[in-house]
């Protein structure tokens, strides 16, 4: 999971700066969809994490709403070897189509 961080933002009306969460402010955007061909290693790497910075469960507690992967998932990710990250991957991307989102 990723740490939610402040960025800060300039009000052109006062001249103030202003904390604004990344969270909140990617929050009023549609999520974007998470593609497994993103998720490819580079060399000497392991498999990126979907992470994308929205650590959000939803209602139900049962997904996370920026990443799309399940508290077990998210549990388990350091742990666990390229095969079974690509596998998360592979569900990632079927819950998000599942959701009616698709790749842009």
């Amino acid at each position: 999971m990723g740490t939610c961080s402040l960025i800060h933002t300039q009000d052109p009306g006062l001249g103030e700066n202003r904390a604004m969460s990344r969270t909140a402010s990617r929050a009023q955007l549609p999520p974007p969809f998470l593609a497994l061909a993103t998720a490819a290693p580079k060399p000497g790497q392991t498999v990126p994490s979907p992470c994308v910075g929205i650590c959000r469960m939803t209602e139900s507690g049962d997904l996370c709403q920026g990443c799309w992967r399940t508290r077990d998932e998210l549990r388990a990710w350091k742990a666990s070897d390229d095969l079974s990250k690509l596998a998360v991957w592979q569900l990632v991307e079927q819950r998000q189509l599942a959701a009616g989102l698709h790749p842009t």
